[in-house]
């Protein structure tokens, strides 16, 4: 057993009484309620977060409002650049720190926090860092006729919306937070960040080191609590858009109450049911390490992670048994421990609904490998792979979000694409094969956002990432989050 010591200074902030950081400082709360933040390996608890009130929430927009009209709009796109790569350079060197307080709250391995999360937080960081001086418009020429010698130029410019409210999920607190954090400062608006009420600290700390990256105050706030105090946020006159990640339910309650709101811009990114398609030709031995890692990264709790494995008939008895020997070597243990291969599950809530799936799939008897809540202290779940046969199956259709993949045989490329695409989500997809001619051709049939072959899960900050139908709308990363920051403003002149 390798357990990590909990730093000195994490266990400092986390004993802290915290309240919400607005206008570059800890401010009091309105609301004496508290909530407890628990250790998911352990059940204990690690923390406790203020619960933001309307007036909480309104110091925090206001602030963020001074600070988009004033101080940061007098920061310069290049000036902007360098303090968010300040900024980098400071997560750097706290990541152990950070890292420790996402495996304390979370679940998530020390490792994972380490070289995932907290490095990829760096990586984004830097990447919209260079993205603050390349947002620009265009010039054209105005067909308009001229009656008496005057002529006419046009062009556009981009312009930031103004504050921007990040409604953060529990999974990735602090790297998704920065993916909205990021877009927001480098296109030059400002955020009021609403972290999620399981996993709140590595935000907070982020805040602070903010301003000792030279970030102004007001530029970047931050209002703990739960769904409430999102409501509060959402519904706020000076925020003028939504960035929202987290499930599809959540997420079309928010578009709906964003755009009603005098058309607040939203930006979406949502659940998923994502499938991996095993073809004919696909080499078990070779993909099921890269295939598992990718499925049970951070124990399933991955938007982007496959829960549905459509594999070729002739691949399949191979397939299920090699991947059930697998997963049972798995190693499951603390999240501190470097040597654990999976940690629990993030939260009880999410433990009862993983649960349920688990009970129902034992109910139809489709359970191959796992399937069970370990009876001990923490919210631990067994790796599980089921038998799925009938695409109207709950099992097939509703994302667990979990440690739950499904296992379903096809025949023939068009029954692959009607399998791949029943389904209300629309996120991710893969394509395992070494024929790149099929995988071409299958690739435009396939309704999702992002698709991978032979690989799955991973994100670059150049790639644009976001789902269709039910699974979001809008695009992170690339420049394609530049249009959802910013509005576009046209001129012409006659001379």
């Amino acid at each position: 057993m390798s357990e990590v010591q909990v730093l000195a200074s994490v266990q400092q902030f986390i004993e802290r009484q915290h309240g919400h950081f607005i206008d570059g400082k800890w401010v009091n709360v309105d609301n004496q309620q508290r909530i407890e933040l628990i250790n998911p390996a352990t059940e204990q608890v690690v923390s406790t977060i203020a619960v933001g009130s309307q007036g909480d929430v309104e110091k925090a927009v206001h602030s963020a409002h001074v600070a988009f009209t004033n101080a940061w709009a007098n920061t310069s796109p290049y000036e902007r650049g360098i303090k968010l790569n300040k900024l980098a350079d400071l997560v750097e060197a706290h990541s152990e720190e950070l890292a420790q307080l996402e495996t304390l709250t979370t679940g998530k391995l020390i490792n994972l926090a380490r070289h995932l999360e907290v490095a990829n937080t760096v990586i984004f960081l830097r990447y919209f860092a260079g993205w603050a001086t390349k947002i620009h418009g265009q010039t054209m020429q105005p067909s308009i006729p001229s009656a008496n010698g005057e002529k006419y130029t046009a062009y556009s410019i981009r312009q930031p919306v103004g504050v921007v409210a990040g409604i953060v999920p529990w999974n990735f607190s602090l790297m998704i937070g920065i993916w909205k954090i990021g877009s927001a400062l480098s296109t030059g608006c400002t955020i009021v960040v609403k972290p999620s009420e399981f996993t709140t600290l590595s935000l907070l700390r982020l805040a602070e080191l903010a301003i000792e990256a030279g970030i102004p105050a007001g530029v970047i706030n931050v209002v703990t609590g739960a769904g409430q105090t999102g409501q509060h946020l959402i519904d706020s006159k000076l925020v003028k858009k939504v960035s929202f990640t987290g499930s599809v339910p959540t997420g079309i309650a928010i578009g709906k109450q964003a755009t009603g709101n005098d058309l607040k811009h939203i930006s979406l990114e949502l659940g998923g049911k994502n499938a991996a398609a095993i073809l004919a030709d696909a080499n078990i031995d070779e993909i099921l390490p890269t295939l598992l890692q990718a499925t049970y990264v951070h124990q399933g709790q991955v938007c982007a992670a496959p829960e549905r494995f459509l594999v070729h008939r002739s691949k399949y008895d191979e397939l299920v048994q090699k991947a059930a020997a697998a997963i049972q070597q798995l190693k499951i243990g603390s999240p501190l421990d470097e040597s654990s291969m999976l940690g629990p599950l993030s939260n009880k809530p999410h433990l009862e609904k993983v649960k349920h799936y688990l009970d129902l799939a034992q109910q139809n008897q489709q359970i191959i490998s796992g399937g069970k809540v370990l009876e001990k202290t923490g919210y631990f779940v067994e790796p599980t792979l089921l038998a799925v046969k009938d695409i109207n199956d709950p099992l097939f259709l509703e994302e667990t979000f979990g440690p739950v993949i499904s296992v379903t045989p096809f025949d023939s490329d068009d029954e692959l694409i009607e399998m791949m695409n029943h389904s209300r989500f629309g996120l991710t997809a893969s394509l395992w094969t070494n024929d790149l001619s099929k995988a071409l051709r299958l690739i435009p049939r396939v309704e999702a956002g992002s698709i991978w072959v032979n690989m799955h899960t991973f994100l670059d900050p150049a790639v644009p990432f976001g789902g269709v139908k039910a699974s979001g709308v809008g695009r992170e990363f690339s420049d394609a989050f530049i249009e959802d920051y910013t509005e576009l403003k046209s001129v012409m002149i006659r001379y």
